[in-house]
């Protein structure tokens, strides 16, 4: 039987299209019909009908770079949890990093996670290909067959190509398919730290690592994009040495993007306390000088997406001395949250802040409308004929983060009792209402 739903009294926002109005959307059998104007008479008999009060209608948010348990960690997270974490934060796809047990090389793994998205109740999931054989750096995975199988891009997660000469053979190989390669950029080497270099880690007694490691590889790998004329992301970048080099090299044409993730644009250093492992990433949190130069980043568009970098832990896993503690934080359910707040100090307008969270990952995962791969569906708009995958939020509507309270299993937030404004009201997958209650 044909269902129907009308959104009424909404604030239309699509950043794909530069549509920011009052209206009214039309969903019908779970794809986009169309919108109209606020005050358009008619719907069809029998459609379900929600009233917005006026909050902002937006496309399901599109998460880049997120870590769930399955396979082989279900302690941490498994995909039922992480996608009602997902489903709280406005989120409706993730990409999924190949770094689980056993890794993502493996074309029959691109299937099932990707079957397992589809099911009703669960977040869209679309999965990476471990860019070397099980992540291991050694000898390059099956980029053609996993690419075949589904995969959207191809990386290994945390752990950096090392050396240059492997490096410069995948971005070949890649180019053959048209593939994304996503580099962790810092210098391996260099990276045996778990704090950034400079005075607290010093006073702290922790190992440092200095904000060059970034720098170092960023430089690196663009030579290499430019011998070769692959297609390379960085991601979650922290430094300001860090995305300049980008800005300039995206200035020269070179195919270069990037994307950074909320605790690097509004937290510092300083978050980590007295050892607060909650607070300890890869890469650690930085000074606030580069705090601010990420903010500019976002703000000049060098910054091409946010990311939640979501990486599930046990309490077991961090109830360690801060440099034996894993690193990593749950950003699913904070995610639009934390990145509003670049829109309320005026840092983002709203359309924009929505954009990184929304085409242009997107975009960047080959899934976005126009320049969805042939038989991808099409995310990250409010066009006709797409799937509804809808967030309902209110921008102003406060709330706080309560590590313990959240959604989902993982409760290792950085941003513990953080107050925030902008709430989700309600998630739609596919037109079916997955989170929130009556709007």
């Amino acid at each position: 039987m044909s269902t129907c739903t009308v959104f009424e009294n909404v604030r239309l926002i699509d950043p794909a299209s530069g549509l920011d109005k009052p209206g009214r959307l039309l969903v019908r059998d779970g794809v986009i019909v169309g919108h109209d104007l606020p005050d358009a008479e008619g719907k069809p008999k029998g459609a379900e009908v929600v009233d917005g009060q006026g909050a902002v209608l937006c496309p399901g948010l599109v998460d880049m770079r997120v870590e769930i348990g399955e396979p082989g960690h279900e302690y941490r997270e498994t995909v039922k949890s992480a996608s009602r974490a997902a489903f709280a934060g406005g989120v409706t796809t993730v990409a999924v990093l190949p770094t689980g047990s056993p890794p993502i090389d493996d074309p029959a793994m691109v299937r099932m996670l990707r079957f397992r998205g589809e099911e009703p109740d669960y977040v869209s999931i679309l999965p990476y290909g471990a860019l070397t054989k099980g992540c291991q750096g050694a000898e390059l995975a099956e980029i053609g067959l996993l690419s075949e199988a589904g995969a959207v891009a191809f990386t290994d997660g945390n752990r950096a190509i090392a050396s240059a000469r492997q490096m410069k053979l995948a971005l070949t190989y890649a180019q053959a398919f048209d593939a994304l390669v996503v580099q962790h950029p810092e210098e391996p080497t260099l990276a045996g730290g778990c704090a950034t270099e400079g005075e607290l880690a010093l006073r702290l007694g922790l190992p440092g690592i200095p904000t060059a490691a970034e720098a170092i590889m960023i430089a690196r790998d663009i030579r290499l994009v430019e011998m070769t004329g692959g297609r390379l992301h960085f991601g979650h970048v922290s430094t300001g040495e860090g995305v300049e080099l980008i800005r300039q090299a995206k200035a020269r044409g070179i195919r270069v993007t990037c994307d950074t993730a909320p605790q690097y644009f509004d937290l510092n250093e300083t978050a980590i306390g007295d050892f607060r492992t909650y607070a300890k990433f890869s890469p650690p949190l930085r000074r606030e000088n580069d705090r601010l130069a990420i903010c500019a980043a976002l703000a000049d568009g060098t910054i091409d997406a946010i990311a939640s970098d979501h990486a599930p832990r046990d309490p077991d896993d961090k109830r360690l001395p801060f440099a034996q503690a894993s690193a990593g934080g749950t950003g699913l359910a904070t995610l639009l949250g934390v990145t509003l707040t670049r829109y309320h100090d005026g840092t983002l307008s709203l359309s924009d802040a929505l954009a990184l969270l929304t085409c242009r990952p997107a975009a960047l995962l080959g899934v976005s409308g126009a320049a969805a791969r042939s038989g991808a569906r099409p995310i990250g708009i409010l066009a006709a004929g797409a799937p509804a995958d809808l967030c309902l939020f209110d921008p102003d509507r406060a709330w706080q983060v309560i590590a313990g309270e959240l959604p989902g299993h993982a409760q290792n937030t950085p941003f513990d009792g953080r107050a925030l404004e902008g709430k989700v009201m309600g998630t739609w997958k596919n037109g079916r209402r997955v989170f929130g209650g009556a709007a």
